[in-house]
């Protein structure tokens, strides 16, 4: 931008601190915060302050971008949203607890959206009527509201937050995939240009719905999504969406199966220790409660129950654990010591590792009791198989078989082919060249641009404090006045010719600061360039800093106003 003003600390509202928050837990909370970029205002709500305002603006910038450029449009919808729609859908109940609800005076439901699929689906239904008005795509950037149980991380999970979000809207199947593939490679473009180190991962769809859905996860200790990577293929996806094929054995050959003593054994712990078998070889069943009926999960007894997974399974249902009192009211369920042989009238769903021919020592449904020899399919059938084990480091790929890596990493786009979920719930459909309605058929892509900001804090801060990209720091250059007057003026020239050159100044004119706490804010807050006017002012020589690298050179006015303008 030509002729930008620069930016003096002396004017500028960003306290820093020397001492990490209270609550801070992470790297991202603690740095955003000492440097000035955001305050907390309640739990899960955050204040933008001027310098965290303007990276947030750049990350903005560049998914508006790169959106236009591949044809979307931009619109701007309400964030306060009537009940009908998403009670149409399902969405009014699916969202559960983490859906802010209210009335107004005269006792009319709405929410604060979390997505907008359903409005944006009434308003092409409103505004297109022909296969002519068609393929679009509709884009806004809008905060979004989610009623968090345990607020976190600072931005990284809020109750608000600034999101992209972008729906495509097609005739066919053949046109969602093309949309799908456009905004697959505008996130790409995205990300890149944010400077995030980014994995692409197949991914569920949860509460959306739809069939194909990828994340954008950025790999970091912060995050609170688990993905496996393949090491030896291009396998990558949440464990929450690895499944495994069904694979049967030939369990002829096992003897029939045999109740055998095994007193004060109620975990796979006791249990296997008191046999000495392995874990593994005995089948661990968790009971749940499904929108209150019992339900039996049965997985390897080295195997943990992801409870994630059952949810999703279930969804909308509820999912709670079997308490003492439930146990008290169905007597033939044996604490500790429950098998899937008989289980009576108890839905019992198993891991595809439970296959038919598969034997187990698993629970007799007696106290003190288990049974050896005991095999699916022969002495007790599955009602259902589901992927439902936590995922663990070496795990199969299901891809090629090679051991598969785990890491932590933030979510920072998500991309659903959604098909005609909604355009069913709502009847969106358009004439087509037939004449007859067609049912038209959707995609939904989400941006977190607030959270592109903490992942940005997470992966390319150091010990010093926050490294911002170019392309998203809230300035070019940093000038810093180490203090006489002689080098707050030169600061205060250079500054000016900068500006004038086109280049975004922030300028450290801070009467009674030492030099050495401007040295330090200056690392903290991030920006790119360093340039001080020191020892040699006198000179008219000054210090560039590459904030990222440390490396320092000495160059006069003109060289400096050069180097950073070229």
């Amino acid at each position: 931008m030509a002729n930008a003003p620069v930016q003096r600390m002396s004017q500028l509202m960003a306290k820093t601190l020397r001492d990490d928050p209270a609550d801070a837990e992470v790297l991202s909370h603690k740095l955003l915060v000492r440097a000035g970029y955001v305050r907390r205002t309640a739990a899960g709500i955050w204040s933008w302050l001027p310098l965290g305002k303007k990276v947030l603006s750049n990350v903005e910038r560049i998914v508006r971008e790169e959106m236009d450029a591949i044809g979307a449009q931009e619109v701007s919808l309400p964030a306060l949203l009537p009940r009908e729609p998403y009670e149409a859908t399902g969405r009014w109940d699916e969202y559960g607890a983490e859906l802010f609800r209210l009335q107004d005076r005269k006792g009319g439901d709405y929410l604060l959206g979390p997505t907008h699929e359903e409005i944006f689906t009434l308003l092409v239904k409103d505004q297109c009527s022909s296969y002519k008005d068609l393929p679009v795509t509709l884009y806004q950037i809008q905060t979004k509201f989610r009623d968090e149980a345990r607020p976190r991380a600072g931005i990284l999970r809020g109750r608000e937050f600034l999101m992209k979000d972008s729906y495509s809207f097609d005739l066919d199947d053949e046109g969602l995939t093309a949309s799908y593939g456009l905004h697959r490679q505008a996130y790409q473009r995205i990300f890149e240009r944010l400077g995030l180190d980014y994995r692409i991962v197949a991914a569920t769809a949860g509460a959306m719905g739809g069939s194909k859905s990828e994340e954008f996860l950025a790999p970091a200790e912060a995050g609170e999504d688990t993905f496996a990577d393949c090491p030896n293929c291009d396998f990558a996806a949440n464990t929450e969406a690895i499944s495994y094929e069904l694979q049967p054995v030939d369990g002829s050959a096992v003897p029939a199966a045999e109740e055998i003593p095994t007193p004060d054994t109620p975990t796979i712990e006791t249990l296997a220790a008191s046999l000495g078998v392995p874990a593994s070889a005995t089948l661990k069943n968790l009971l749940v409660k499904v929108d209150g009926e019992i339900v039996a999960v049965g997985v390897p007894g080295d195997r943990e129950v992801d409870l994630g997974k059952v949810e999703e399974h279930v969804a909308p249902a509820v999912v709670e654990m079997v308490t003492e009192a439930d146990f008290a009211e169905r007597p033939d369920l044996v604490r500790g010591y429950v098998g899937p042989q008989g289980l009576g009238k108890v839905k019992y769903l198993a891991d595809p590792r439970v296959a038919p021919g598969t034997d187990w020592i698993t629970g007799a449904n007696k106290d003190g009791m288990h049974a050896k020899n005991v095999v699916a399919g022969r002495d007790f059938e599955v009602d259902e198989y589901v992927d439902v084990v936590v995922v663990q480091e070496g795990d199969p790929c299901p891809k090629c078989g090679t051991g598969l890596k785990l890491d932590r990493a933030i979510e920072i786009g998500h991309i659903f082919q959604l098909g005609r979920k909604y355009a069913d719930a709502l009847k969106l459909d358009v004439l087509g060249q037939n004449g007859k309605p067609v049912r038209v058929t959707m995609g939904s892509y989400g941006v977190g641009v607030s959270r592109a900001v903490a992942a940005l804090a997470e992966q390319t801060a150091d010990e010093k404090g926050l490294c911002w990209p170019a392309e998203v720091a809230p300035a070019d250059v940093h000038v810093v006045a180490a203090g006489k007057a002689l080098q707050t003026e030169l600061a205060l020239e250079v500054s000016d010719k900068l500006a004038a050159a086109g280049l975004r100044v922030l300028v450290d004119d801070r009467a009674g600061v030492s030099p050495g706490v401007k040295f330090t804010d200056s690392e903290l807050m991030g920006v790119p360039k360093i340039l001080v006017a020191g020892r040699r002012a006198g000179e008219g020589v000054l210090e560039l800093k590459d904030r990222r690298t440390g490396e320092r050179e000495e160059l006069t006015v003109d060289e400096a106003i050069a180097r950073l303008s070229a």
